[in-house]
């Protein structure tokens, strides 16, 4: 049984004989699809432009042009472009600016922190300018180079082609439940896309179930920008809001339990002649279902849905650029997702090393609830952390920045639920690094209330902040850090730094080692983990979306042969 939660909406349509069925929030069976989304609403009707007859109105569009020219010049705006849904016909620039998700980066504002929080400053009436001297040029904020890659989606003729036909197509229809964090959804939804289009089917807009851990009911539209995802994927896969009336009773094809890394010729042989007799295939729990090795087109389309197709809702978009704005007005800042959660290390089967008395509650845990174990249960603690299979610690991440040149004033925002211990799982962090925030700390009073209880809408406000940052560091693998890091080699690769765990733990458990030493060392290990470009076919089973290179990004340049 899944409990979906949805908000009911009807719209009339005189102008269609065609009905949408509205959609209330309950349980879907296999027997009937009356829960099942809004219906599509009804697009305006195009209306006589009169103003574009007066001429005053092209002196009004030189007039803008030009103060928008003259502002260029003296402030140096960076322009506010996302990603164009096929990036190889626009000359898109290699610029941290340039980033999807409606993500904007700011230049420095007058601001000042006060309290944890960033505030403008008056004096006699006016604005005061506190800004800090521009920060030295360090070698921790230089940014690897990224060989000329860009963001290329060129779809073959034979897709382009095939895409006619399918959007034609009103026999066949996909409806997905996807589960889990705001991070495995976004994952599921991706796949989604890409079934729907293995499958010929239109794809009715993602159901996202109700999050049992976190108790959020947030629906696709309180997360996404519905109209934006169904009009970047509109020449690849039809969206729609709900079931025709004609299919709404049909008895789906249900799946529950689709293999792991299937193959687009399992997918069409499993599944499309029961959907062309039914109509209708419903799929639940996507995650890691389908191949990461696919087809280039269909590589390219998984791409087109994560990094075009995928914008966060306006609300979610302006918080998070405000909070962008406010740390980065005060110079480059890094950005830590730190995996320090009860639950995480339950999970992982390691300990958080804050004391004997911390490592007992969660080893009495994990004993209580052996379930929680993800995998390798028959590993020791001290096992999993030499094999870099335990999240880092504040004493490790502060150990590792310090070694990889990170500046005492560096500002930092963390993201990431409470750790276990609370602050004082922190204080490592915080006593070497003092400019410490995350997004209560960077937020006005009132600004997160209307998404409390939204443990998903929360962290794509974390996302977005963490994906604008001069330097993104994970403290452990999982959904969010695999997204960002392939967010921000699309972006042009910015630095993002991958400990190397595996490697560099045995010298964190040297206490004989030197500082100077230890330092050099670490250095050494992560000279080829800050992002710099690298091949997604190098490996089997990587992600397109976490390593975009060759599928998705090209290099023009004929000096850069190989990477």
């Amino acid at each position: 049984m899944c409990m979906i939660m949805l908000k009911s909406k009807n719209k009339d349509d005189k102008n269609k004989k065609q009905c949408f069925i509205s959609v209330p929030s309950q349980i879907i069976t296999p027997s009937s699809l009356q829960s099942l989304l809004l219906s599509p609403k009804k697009a305006p009707k195009a209306s006589t432009f009169k103003i574009f007859k007066n001429p005053r109105f092209y002196f009004f569009l030189i007039f803008l042009f030009g103060f928008l020219g003259m502002l260029k010049m003296w402030y140096n705006i960076d322009p506010f472009v996302p990603f164009t849904p096929n990036p190889c016909s626009s000359n898109l620039q290699q610029d941290s600016s340039v980033l999807s998700n409606g993500l904007l980066t700011f230049q420095p504002q007058s601001s000042v922190m006060t309290n944890g929080v960033l505030k403008n400053g008056l004096k006699n009436g006016g604005l005061e300018v506190k800004m800090e001297k521009s920060e030295e040029k360090i070698e921790f904020w230089k940014q690897p180079d990224g060989l000329g890659y860009r963001p290329c989606l060129d779809f073959s003729r034979e897709y382009v082609k095939d895409s006619v036909g399918i959007m034609k197509d009103r026999s066949k229809y996909l409806v997905v439940v996807v589960s889990g964090g705001m991070n495995q959804q976004r994952n599921q939804i991706v796949d989604a896309v890409v079934i729907a289009r293995i499958l010929g089917a239109a794809l009715v807009v993602p159901i996202l179930q109700v999050n049992v851990i976190w108790g959020d009911e947030s629906e696709f539209s309180d997360i996404f920008d519905v109209e934006h995802f169904k009009s970047v994927l509109a020449n690849d896969v039809r969206i729609i809001s709900s079931l025709p009336s004609t299919h709404v009773m049909s008895r789906p094809v249900e799946e529950k339990h689709t293999p792991l890394h299937v193959s687009p010729q399992w997918i069409r042989a499993r599944y499309l002649r029961r959907m062309r007799r039914e109509g209708v295939l419903l799929l639940r729990g996507l995650d890691s279902r389908l191949s990461k090795d696919l087809p280039s087109d269909l590589q390219k389309l998984r791409c087109k849905v994560a990094f075009h197709a995928l914008k966060f809702a306006p609300p979610i978009l302006d918080l998070g650029n405000k909070l962008t704005e406010r740390i980065q007005s005060k110079g480059p800042y890094l950005a830590l997702h730190l995996r320090m959660e009860k639950d995480v290390w339950v999970r992982t089967g390691c300990l958080p090393g804050l004391s004997q008395e911390y490592d007992e509650v969660i080893s009495n845990e994990r004993k209580l609830r052996p379930e929680l174990l993800t995998s390798r249960s028959n590993m020791t603690y001290h096992d999993r952390k030499l094999a870099g299979l335990c999240p880092l610690n504040a004493l490790d991440v502060t150990r590792l920045l310090k070694a990889l040149g990170a500046p005492k004033n560096v500002r930092i925002f963390w993201a990431g639920g409470t750790p276990f211990g609370g602050k004082e799982a922190l204080l490592p962090l915080t006593k070497e690094f003092p400019h410490f925030y995350n997004k209560n700390d960077l937020a006005l009073p009132g600004e997160l209330e209307p998404f409390a209880n939204k443990a998903s809408i929360l962290a794509a406000i974390d996302y977005m902040v963490s994906e604008n940052s001069d330097v993104f560091m994970p403290s452990h693998g999982g959904n969010m850090g695999h997204a960002i890091q392939g967010h921000r080699a699309y972006a042009g690769h910015k630095k993002t730094i991958i400990p190397n765990k595996r490697q560099m733990v045995p010298y964190f458990l040297n206490s004989s080692l030197p500082e100077a030493e230890f330092n050099r060392i670490i250095m050494d290990l992560h000279r080829d983990s800050l992002g710099q470009p690298e091949l997604r076919t190098s490996k089997a089973g990587r992600d397109v979306t976490k390593y975009p290179i060759p599928e998705c990004m090209r290099n023009d340049s004929s000096r850069y042969t190989s990477l």
